[in-house]
C-alpha cells in the first residue's frame, strides 16, 4: 500500500503538517517549549466526491491549503509571541482577499501590461502572450530571490528545510529522530515552491493562445483560468512526487533548484519542532 501523503509548510518559529485527516502546527515558544495545535480537517471533497477527480482536486487543494496555511500562520504568530491573538474568520477572509489582490497585481496585471511594449517588434498576439508569461516567471523568481535575503524570512526558510527533511524521513519509513532526519536533503519534489514554478510555466502555455484583447479582459481571463492552471500543475507535481522515472526527475530539477532560495539547513531544535508536528498528525 502507498503511504498516505503528508504535506506541510513553514510558519513563524514552527512547522505545519497536514495528513491523516488532520493538520498540526508545532511552534517553538519564547520559553523554549514546543506548542502543538492539532485540528481535524474536513475537506469539501469528502462530501462531494467529484471534487477528487483529476484536474479538479488541484484547485480544491490549493484553496484549502491557503486557508489552513493562513490559520497556522496566525496561530504561530501568537504562540511565538508576535501577536496577542489569532485572526478571526472575518479577518482571515480579508487577509486572503488582500493577498490574492496583491498577487494578481504583481503576477498578472504587471506582466500583461508590460508585454504591450513588444508592439515595436511584433503584432502577433502569440508572442505577446509568451512575453507576458516569461515576464511573469522572471518577476516570480526575482521576488523569491529578494525575500530570501531578509533575515526573518531566512529563519522561516530554515523551518521549511526542516519540514522537507522530516517528510523525507517519514516517506523512507525510518523512525522520526533528529539524527535520521538530518541525513535527508532539504529539497523536496512536492514542495509548494516547485508547485508555484510549475504554475508559472503551465500558465505560459495555457495563456499563449488567448489572443490579445483589452487589458481588463486579459487580466480577467487570467484570473478565470487560474483553476485550470492550478489543476494541471497539481497533477504534474503529484505525479512527479511519486515517479521514479529518470526523465521525470530531470524535469523537476528547476523546481528543486529554486528551493535553494526558499529553504535553509535547519538546526536540531528546528528539526525537533518539525518532528513534533508530523508525529501529531499521525496519532
Amino acid at each position: 500500500m502507498e503511504k498516505p501523503l503528508v504535506g506541510g509548510q513553514a510558519v513563524i518559529e514552527g512547522v505545519m503538517m497536514r495528513g491523516f485527516g488532520k493538520v498540526a502546527t508545532a511552534v517553538r515558544e519564547p520559553s523554549g517549549n514546543i506548542n502543538v495545535q492539532v485540528k481535524n480537517v474536513n475537506s469539501i471533497a469528502d462530501r462531494y466526491k467529484f471534487l477528487k477527480l483529476p484536474f479538479l482536486r488541484g484547485s480544491v487543494n490549493l484553496i484549502e491549503s491557503l486557508i489552513l496555511g493562513m490559520r497556522s500562520l496566525s496561530f504561530s504568530a501568537q504562540a511565538a509571541g508576535e501577536d496577542d491573538e489569532q485572526l478571526s474568520d472575518k479577518e482571515l477572509v480579508l487577509t486572503i482577499i488582500f493577498a490574492f489582490a496583491m498577487a494578481a497585481v504583481l503576477f498578472i496585471a504587471i506582466p500583461t501590461f508590460g508585454a504591450k511594449f513588444l508592439h515595436s517588434i511584433t503584432e502577433d498576439p502569440f508572442y505577446f502572450n509568451l512575453a507576458e508569461g516569461f515576464l511573469r516567471l522572471a518577476i516570480f523568481i526575482l521576488y523569491i530571490a529578494a525575500i530570501s535575503r531578509m533575515k526573518d524570512i531566512q529563519r522561516v526558510f530554515q523551518y521549511h528545510g526542516a519540514e522537507h527533511k522530516t517528510i523525507f524521513c517519514y516517506e523512507a519509513d525510518l523512525p522520526l529522530t533528529v539524527e535520521n532526519v538530518k541525513k535527508f536533503p532539504r529539497l523536496h519534489p512536492r514542495c509548494g515552491t516547485a508547485f508555484l514554478l510549475i504554475v508559472m510555466i503551465v500558465s505560459i502555455f495555457v495563456f499563449a493562445f488567448l489572443g490579445w484583447p483589452d487589458l481588463w479582459l486579459r487580466i480577467l481571463s487570467r484570473i478565470l483560468l487560474l483553476p485550470v492552471v492550478a489543476g494541471i500543475s497539481y497533477e504534474i507535481i503529484r505525479f512527479a512526487g511519486r515517479s521514479k522515472n529518470s526523465l521525470v526527475r530531470m524535469a523537476t530539477l528547476p523546481g528543486l533548484w529554486l528551493q535553494y532560495l526558499t529553504t535553509r539547513e535547519p538546526d536540531d531544535s528546528m528539526i525537533e519542532v518539525a518532528i513534533k508536528s508530523l508525529e501529531a498528525v499521525q496519532k
